[in-house]
This record gives structure tokens, C-alpha cells and sequence, in this order.
């Protein structure tokens, strides 16, 4: 997986760049990852990449040529069409299956991280970078979005997490929230572990981790199981916990669920 980040605040990202699964990818030559300072690509001495917005208002605008110059050099560095991405909240939204497609594009990458005011609009009539969001929200810049995108999608490769199932098992990827995850010691404050997950018994463990994810969900997220297909097992699962909840409820003297 190939990317570029084009920012005008490079140490905003290579310290993250160096931590965790995504140094360890880099090291397995599974990532490949540069930053580009905007600024190396501006002509004058002071290194302008920015100015003020006409019209008037608050704040300053990334300039258009600094962008086109560093796309035009990626373009001929790399001697292939490029995927370019410009985080921003009016874009599609991130999901896992989109950090899939991310993780099987063949292009190169390049995010486009705006800053102060935003960009000028000639780089998105010019360019028509790809709008993406990571929710509904205002943040400094798009540093910090580029790089979830790529944390979304690299650790999806095969190789770069330890256990090659973990990616399997995590939220989102079979359209549930995941379950719950104990470690040592068994007892923690009197909070003690479920015993099934000491029994040894694989397929109650299993059961087990199922049906908790799919709790977790009908709980938190159940918008996630309206338009979802259940199998025959989820949904005597998902009877389960309605018939638990529906008993909490009437022993507490609540009434039945609706």
C-alpha cells in the first residue's frame, strides 16, 4: 500500500507514523508512506502556501498552486494515475468496508490534509479529490483524518497484525460491534470473569462471543441490525437477550420492553 500526504504540517503525522502497527507495516515493506511538506512546492522565498479569503472573513485559505505543483510532481514520481483524497466533513463517510477498498487500491494514495479556512475551491474544480469523512465534526485540519484512513485500512493487510484473525473479529467487520475482551487476573475488584470464557469449551466460548456481540449491538447500535439478514443461530441469540431483558425489566418493576 502506497501513500503520500501532502500537508503543511508535516510533524502533525510522522511521530504516529512511527508508533505501533504502522511502523511495524513500514518495516515489513507492506506500507509504504511519505510526507510532503506543502511549502516545498511553493516559488517564492518566504514559502507562502497560504493567504487571505476574498470576499473578506476569519482566518486564512491553502493557496491552489502549491497543490497542483505537488500532485503534478507525484504524478510523475510515481508514473501512474493516483487516488487523491481530500479529508473533509461534506464527504463519504468512512466505514469499514470503505477502509477495505482503501486497503485493495492499487493506486498510490494521496491525502490531501486542508487546514485553517480550507482550501480554494479550484483544487476540488480542478483535481475532484475524493471527499471523505470520519463523522460529523470540525477539526483543526486534515492530518489527523489522513491518518485514520490509513490506520483503517493498513492493519486490514494480512501481515501487518500479529494475530491474522484479529482483523476478522473486530466491530464493524461482519456489521456488529464486538464483544467483550477479559484478560488476567480472573477477578478484578470482585468484577470477576464470565466462566464460560474459563471453561475451555471452544464452541460455548464462541457462542458466547456471539451472542454478546450481537447484544452489544442491539444495545448501542441497532441501526446496524434493521436491514441485516440474520442467520438461524443470531436470531435464536437475539431471542435470547430480548427474553433476558424483557425478565430484568418486569423483576425490576419497569414493565414490559416495547
Amino acid at each position: 500500500m502506497r501513500c503520500d500526504i501532502l500537508t503543511l504540517f508535516p510533524d502533525m503525522v510522522r511521530p504516529v507514523l512511527g508508533q505501533s502497527m504502522l511502523k511495524r507495516a513500514q518495516e515489513k515493506g507492506l506500507l509504504e508512506v511519505r510526507v510532503r511538506n506543502l511549502r516545498d512546492y511553493t516559488l517564492d522565498k518566504h514559502q507562502v502556501a497560504d493567504d487571505a479569503p476574498y470576499g473578506g472573513g476569519a482566518g486564512m485559505v491553502m493557496k491552489a498552486e502549491p497543490i497542483f505543483r505537488a500532485v503534478d510532481a507525484l504524478r510523475a514520481e510515481h508514473g501512474t494515475e493516483l487516488r487523491l483524497l481530500m479529508p473533509s466533513p461534506q464527504g463519504r463517510p468512512l466505514t469499514q468496508r470503505f477502509a477495505e477498498e482503501l486497503r485493495d487500491e492499487p493506486r498510490p494514495l494521496v491525502f490531501l490534509c486542508g487546514h485553517y479556512e480550507g482550501i480554494d475551491e479550484r483544487v476540488r474544480l480542478v483535481l475532484q479529490p475524493e471527499e471523505v469523512s470520519i463523522g460529523d465534526y470540525v477539526l483543526t485540519g486534515g492530518e489527523l483524518p489522513a491518518l485514520v484512513l490509513i490506520d483503517a485500512a493498513v492493519r486490514l493487510i494480512p501481515g501487518v497484525l500479529g494475530d491474522p484473525e484479529s482483523a476478522l473479529a473486530e466491530s464493524f467487520t461482519d456489521s456488529l460491534l464486538d464483544f467483550p475482551q477479559y484478560t488476567r487476573p480472573s477477578d478484578v475488584q470482585g468484577w470477576a470473569v464470565p466462566e464460560v470464557l474459563l471453561s475451555g469449551n471452544h464452541e460455548a466460548v464462541r457462542r458466547w462471543r456471539r451472542k454478546e456481540a450481537l447484544r452489544n449491538t442491539f444495545l448501542k447500535r441497532p441501526d446496524l441490525l434493521r436491514d441485516r439478514v440474520l442467520n438461524d443461530e443470531d436470531r435464536r441469540l437475539l431471542d435470547e437477550i430480548l427474553h433476558e431483558r424483557t425478565n430484568v425489566c418486569e423483576a425490576r418493576g419497569g414493565g414490559r420492553l416495547s
